[in-house]
């Protein structure tokens, strides 16, 4: 994309200014007429049948206005509902009350008295595989992957099924002290020779890690306000993808898709955990269709911990083979995943996809089995799977680098991927996948430089009284970027430029970037641009999800798509009213004119009044045959507002999206107190063009830091005998604080832009995770010895006992 004015340039987004003022309303901010509030009846046990509820003294109170329970939710095969009848998790949701104030509505929890019987639980997913361990739920503990064929005509795709797997006592037998037992997995995939691999090696390295779990904590709680006029459902939430909550809440409820308007011009925070949406945002739209008022449901922290997700905890096992200069020639790898009492979840494959496109082995194999417990429920949070691979395979790496006698930035990069990397396991062509685009060496080399690696190493890993400080270096994964959504815009008579943004406003600044593109494109004046977003009623196009770094990929692909087409409308009514070809008009100055006779021409102006008179596909009462449903109506509430923009994007596409970014931490250990400090830290980026550069900047220092806190802080505790949590609230489960990272954290970026796609732009949401986690625990391995840990966090008591007793002493249970 040439003549860019706007992307790539620093600019303060609209809504920062509502942000900083307080006139951006937040979903637990609005407020109507006779309104209700409601409150959640939440399991006190982990596993439980509902034998018998009784509500009436709790209705006795004249201000109790409806009751919820599961019977009000429609059957969805199996898959979570916002209540239940056999709640799988302490804190999952039982029932819920409206009544006219909180008060009211918490004193009728009170009152309700509940008939449980308690079932089997589960919070280790290990203690679930053995041979007399608890099943989670009732019908297994272990997803096993959907069995081969198409689906029933006009029905859903074969779900994967749950099953009961035990390994045998052999199995946890023959596991080495410390070391994951192998046991049978229900899914697998290989390449290459992994037999020549592990015998030509010249180290063979074997160890286990356990990734934590740890709750998403947005900023804003899944706060919830429902109500229903003329057979709709207007429902203000809080969501990271607002085009892509409708079809979800549309299956939890019951309704059509096209009877609900969603508002959500402001998201809190999500991290993954507000995907699409949250189902606990129907709560609030059942109880108002009860009662026929509006209906608020304010969730609390305690109730975020509960069904405010979290993500997927692994226990990985990694046997490696090196060559002498570092090489990786095999890489067998097997993770137990805890998925929760829910799922699916595929983090465990997209943990070993990222380990084959980082390490690029030779031969590789990967197995894995996902288990079920009773814990809150799983969702994607920012680097679902890489940055657990990051975990399991680092302190492996770091290892050999030490025995092999090299640094460790060299026995990363000569194993990272580059240009068109294959990845992981064989498609049904026989051939392994590859990405788009990867500079993954140049972001190496810039950061070696950047960051002066080699002054720092000689000074790493000498004593200065009680602290010793040590060097890391990671690389963070991810995918980046999807394909096939839709522009939609117009160019109005009052001259301006109006774009549709489909994609959530999570903190990101994507839903106004993105907008840019089209602006370039059309050669229109920022000032002449207005973004609608956050409100389905608003006529919003099909988007991609906001999760998983697409949104920027995606949706430059998309919002080029429709300005180009707006582009070629503009041009096709200047030839018919002033002769030529559409080709012989350029677009500047926001007027569309002849070439080399810029005084022949119309203003957008007039051109949009133009569209209008000529209608058909001008205006948008023709609409092209490939765009989405769901563009189709929106687009057709824009109708006969001027010259329409709207095209899927058909751009071409070879392979897949993925970003990375390069971490260089320092760190101090203070081996008196175990304590351990993040004194300096770089990442550089290889994520194609930088669309918004200070955006970029801070989304890549938010993701380092989410990783350097699940190296060092974060996490779950749950009580083994009981199956009920310990470490509900931040004292215990503690996110980073300003004081606790450098007063300046740097970045810097590649700035090669991927080949694959028009603007040349990756996403970055979820790369530098992975890349702050990985590199601060080398740098600890660096400070303390690589053998010192084999989870995380890795707390000051781990470091302590390690060191006073010259081996690892800590368990590999999880949630402890």
């Amino acid at each position: 994309m040439s003549d860019r004015k706007l992307i790539g340039q620093n600019y303060t987004t609209p809504d920062l200014v509502a942000k900083v003022t307080g006139r951006a309303k937040y979903a637990e901010d609005y407020r109507a007429d006779g309104m209700l509030f409601a409150k959640l009846l939440l399991s006190p046990m982990p596993h439980a049948r509902v034998r018998h509820i009784d509500t009436r003294a709790a209705l006795a109170l004249p201000a109790v206005k409806a009751i919820a329970t599961a019977d009000d939710l429609p059957d969805l095969r199996g898959a979570e509902r916002a209540l239940t009848s056999e709640p799988l998790y302490q804190g999952e949701p039982i029932l819920a009350v409206a009544a006219v104030d909180e008060a009211t509505a918490a004193e009728a929890i009170e009152r309700i008295t509940l008939d449980l019987e308690p079932l089997p639980f589960v919070v280790d997913p290990m203690e679930s595989l053995r041979p007399n361990g608890a099943n989670g739920r009732l019908e297994g503990n272990v997803w096993f992957p959907a069995a081969g064929g198409a689906p029933a005509a006009g029905g859903p795709p074969p779900r994967p099924k749950l099953q009961t797997l035990k390994w045998t006592d052999q199995d946890f037998a023959d596991a080495p002290e410390g070391a994951l037992p192998i046991g049978k997995a229900p899914e697998e995939w290989s390449y290459g020779d992994l037999d020549a691999g592990f015998r030509d090696a010249a180290l063979v390295v074997d160890e286990t890690f356990v990734v934590q779990s740890t709750g998403h904590q947005p900023m804003e709680s899944r706060s919830a306000m429902a109500y229903w006029q003329n057979g709709k459902l207007y429902l203000h939430g809080s969501t990271q993808s607002v085009v892509r909550t409708v079809d979800p809440l549309a299956s939890w409820l019951g309704i059509d898709a096209k009877d609900i308007v969603l508002i959500s011009e402001y998201c809190g925070g999500g991290f993954g955990s507000k995907g699409a949406g949250a189902i606990s945002m129907v709560i609030p739209a059942v109880l108002a269709k009860k009662t026929g008022a509006p209906v608020m449901m304010r969730i609390s922290r305690e109730e975020e911990h509960y069904i405010g997700r979290a993500r997927t905890g692994m226990t990985g096992r990694a046997r490696v083979a090196f060559r002498k200069d570092g090489r990786i020639t095999a890489l067998d790898l097997f993770i137990v995943e805890d998925n929760g009492p829910y799922g699916p979840m595929g983090d465990h494959r997209s943990a070993g996809n990222a380990a084959s496109l980082i390490w690029q082995p030779i031969g590789m194999r990967w197995r894995g089995v996902a288990v079920i417990t009773n814990t809150p429920p799983r969702s994607q949070q920012r680097s679902p799977g890489p940055m657990q691979a990051n975990a399991i395979m680092e302190p492996i790496v770091t290892k050999a680098a030490r025995k092999l006698g090299l640094d460790q930035v060299a026995i990363r990069r000569i194993n990272s991927p580059e240009g068109k990397a294959p990845y992981g396991a064989p498609r049904s062509n026989g051939q392994r996948g590859h990405v788009t685009s990867a500079f993954v060496k140049q972001a190496f080399d810039r950061g070696v430089e950047l960051f002066k690696w080699d002054e720092r190493k000689a000074r790493a890993g000498k004593r200065v009284g009680s602290k010793v400080r040590g060097l890391g270096v990671a690389v963070g994964p991810h995918g980046a970027g999807s394909i096939g959504y839709d522009g939609l815009m117009t160019v109005r008579p009052d001259g301006k430029l109006y774009v549709q943004s489909g994609v959530g406003n999570l903190g990101t600044h994507s839903t106004i970037d993105l907008a840019r593109v089209a602006a370039d494109v059309l050669a229109m004046p920022w000032d002449k641009v207005v973004v609608n977003w956050g409100n389905t009623g608003k006529g919003l196009p099909w988007s991609c999800m906001s999760v998983g770094s697409q949104t920027t990929h995606a949706m430059t692909r998309a919002n080029m798509a429709g300005a180009s087409d707006a582009r070629r409308k503009l041009q096709e009514i200047a030839a018919k009213d002033l002769g030529g070809s559409p080709t012989d008009y350029d677009v500047a100055n926001e007027r569309v004119y002849r070439r080399g006779s810029p005084s022949r021409g119309l203003t957008f102006a007039q051109a949009a009044n133009r569209a209008i008179e000529l209608g058909g596909k001008y205006d948008g009462h023709e609409l092209p045959e490939d765009i989405h449903p769901f563009t189709r109506r929106s687009a057709g509430s824009l109708t006969g507002l001027g010259l329409m923009g709207v095209a899927k994007d058909n751009y071409p596409h070879d392979g897949d999206t993925w970003s990375f970014v390069v971490g260089f931490a320092e760190v101090e250990v203070d081996v008196e107190t175990g304590q351990t400090k993040l004194i300096d830290y770089l990442a550089v980026a290889d994520v194609g063009i930088a669309v918004n550069p200070r955006s970029l900047h801070g989304q890549i220092l938010g993701g380092v830091n989410l990783g350097v806190g699940h190296a060092l802080t974060q996490r779950w505790v749950y009580d083994q005998q009981y199956g009920v949590p310990l470490a509900k609230r931040f004292h215990h489960n503690r996110p980073l604080t300003i004081l606790d990272i450098p007063s300046t954290m740097h970045t810097a970026v590649v700035g090669l832009a991927d080949p694959e796609t028009p603007v040349g732009a990756r996403g970055v949401g979820e790369p530098p995770v992975g890349a702050g986690y990985g590199s601060v625990l080398n740098a600890i391995a660096d400070a303390v010895g690589e053998d010192a840990f084999r989870r995380t966090p890795v707390t000051a008591d781990i470091v302590l006992m390690t060191l006073e007793h010259g081996r690892r002493m800590h368990e590999m249970t999880a949630h402890i």
